[in-house]
């Protein structure tokens, strides 16, 4: 029986964050590229689906996985 990881709290002191942006500032990705790359290869998801998009607008509450992180976007 596996259990669900756990949700971390990401605080991003505002209203939105871009997809990109967030998975640096949350620690996920060093770099611009490699969010790129990430993103394109299908390997983020957002709220339980595959987003592609670099530049969505996250917002209060969305949940971010990757590599079996999850962090959920709060204000």
């Amino acid at each position: 029986m596996t259990h669900p990881t756990p949700i971390e709290d990401v605080t991003i002191g505002g209203d939105v964050i871009r997809l990109g942006q967030f998975l640096k500032f949350a620690g996920f990705l060093d770099s611009g590229g490699q969010v790129k790359d990430a993103i394109a290869e299908g390997h983020v998801m957002v709220n339980g689906e595959v987003d592609l998009r670099r530049g969505r607008q996250l917002q209060l509450g969305d949940i971010v996985t990757l590599e079996g992180r999850r962090v959920r976007v709060c204000p």
